[in-house]
């Protein structure tokens, strides 16, 4: 099926209707908030066959994987959202110093009005709901933008929403990226933004005339280090895992392999156990195997293999657009590979002496959305204090973003902005300071001549 573009004067009528019921001051109240947020859940629950049938027809992901990295995370932080937003939205008092007295301190959290979220592919539920859960509990109204690239999913969550919200407070619009430049060209309050780096600049260019505040979640190449200590069998498992997971279009999968060259060889054998151990009848027709999501993409994929020597798989259907799990050895650093995310289930291995090497090449380059260290804690924690990126994980790959207790987000060219539970309540919100100063008492030294200049003077010292 083809998703059709909502016609420009359709945005228009819905930005300017929820700009009018966000006005009305409605989305403020924590009971509604709430309520909303038990909307949500209740539409999520009633469409969850339906999202898990298209998300199936259109990526081949299977009902587990399906609940697991997207239905079952927008539950979890609807019911965080729920148990803890009457805390968030709570006005704090902060202290006040000896030269503001007898003034009393606040700041109160407010919503920051109409916003739009535009979510990618991949993960087309779960990154269009889950900073919808963000936008609600901080008492936002929200239009969004699921990705046509997935028209089957993009089409139930459509239609989910439109029987779950009413269009003035939540509203999905579809399109191309024509519908994409007619959003991004509109004023909003907030924009949330799920794709890849280049987007994410037009996204910020466009935003620019307006000085938006943007969250931009975005990507990068994210390195996987096994050192020479590593546990291989587990590294191997947790790797091939991560990799496989969403068949590697996944915006923190572990990019590509730098191996300590006295394990390169037993990593590889252990990879290639380990996948046969997780997949034993092969990934061609495994239920659990996601495929590529379109032809542009799986014909970019078939491209890279030219830039390095297959150590194993290669193997891929157009038809279907099966891409079996691939080790690409010699590549060159300048090739395209080595260049792009690959956001596919290809691993091209680069090799190592000593760590530094790693912290040299990989400071070189773009911050990465994720950093993957297998070996010693110890030696992890030093290499994460030479690096940086938007997350990390020692002995792991995947798995920070499965914790809402800690952000989630990207830095640089990876992104900006983080979210995840209270986070994503702050991403939506603007801190407001308040000074509050009693009429009954008003001291002098704040006025000309500065009479109390000398003692105003050793108290700010």
């Amino acid at each position: 099926m083809a998703i059709d573009n909502t016609p420009a004067a359709k945005i228009e009528a819905l930005v300017s209707a929820q700009r009018l019921f966000y006005a009305g001051g409605t989305t403020r109240d924590i009971g509604f908030r709430k309520q909303q947020l038990r909307a949500l859940r209740a539409g999520i629950q009633k469409w969850e066959k339906p999202l898990c049938d298209a998300l199936w027809s259109d990526l081949h992901k299977s009902y587990e994987e399906a609940y697991m990295t997207e239905i079952g995370l927008v539950y979890g932080e609807i019911s965080d959202a729920l148990k803890h937003v009457g805390r968030w939205a709570r006005r704090r008092r902060r202290p006040t110093p000896m030269t503001g007295m007898p003034s009393s301190s606040y700041i109160i959290r407010e919503p920051l009005g109409c916003t739009l979220i535009v979510s990618p592919w991949n993960y087309p539920v779960q990154l269009l709901l889950s900073p919808l859960v963000g936008a609600i509990s901080a008492g936002c109204t929200a239009i969004l933008k699921p990705s046509p690239y997935v028209p089957e999913v993009s089409s139930v969550l459509e239609r989910m929403i439109k029987d779950t919200f009413p269009e003035e407070y939540v509203a999905v619009v579809q399109g191309n990226r024509d519908v994409n430049a007619d959003l991004f060209s509109r004023r909003f309050d907030l924009v949330f933004f799920t794709g890849s780096p280049a987007l994410g600049r037009k996204v910020m260019e466009a935003q620019s005339r307006y000085l938006t505040p943007l969250v931009l979640e975005l990507g990068g190449k994210s390195p996987c280090i096994v050192d020479k200590d590593a546990d291989l069998r587990i590294a191997a498992r947790r790797i091939v895992w991560g990799k496989c997971l969403n068949s590697g279009q996944t915006c923190i999968a572990p990019d590509y392999l730098f191996l300590h060259e006295d394990i390169k060889d037993e990593f590889v054998s252990a990879f290639k156990t380990e996948l046969e151990a997780l997949y034993p009848d092969g990934t061609e027709s495994a239920k659990h195997y996601v495929h590529i999501v379109r032809d542009r993409a799986f014909e970019r994929l078939q491209g890279y293999l030219k830039d390095g020597e297959v150590l194993a798989g290669g193997r891929s259907d157009p038809a279907t657009r099966w891409f079996e799990p691939t080790l690409l050895d010699k590549v060159s650093l300048d090739a395209p590979v080595m260049q792009e995310e690959i956001f596919g289930p290809i691993f091209p291995i680069l090799t190592f002496k000593d760590r530094s090497e790693v912290v040299r090449f990989v400071t070189s380059r773009e911050k990465p959305l994720a950093f993957y260290y297998f070996g010693k804690k110890s030696d992890g924690w030093d290499i994460l204090s030479k690096t940086t990126s938007g997350g990390a994980c020692i002995n792991d790959v995947i798995m920070h973003i499965a914790n809402s207790k800690i952000p989630f987000g990207g830095v640089g060219n990876s992104g900006m902005g983080s979210y995840h539970s209270e986070r994503s309540f702050l991403a939506f919100s603007h801190e407001r300071s308040v000074l509050c100063t009693p009429t009954g008492l008003d001291l002098k030294f704040r006025y000309m001549p500065y009479g109390m200049f000398k003692l105003v003077k050793m108290m700010l010292h």
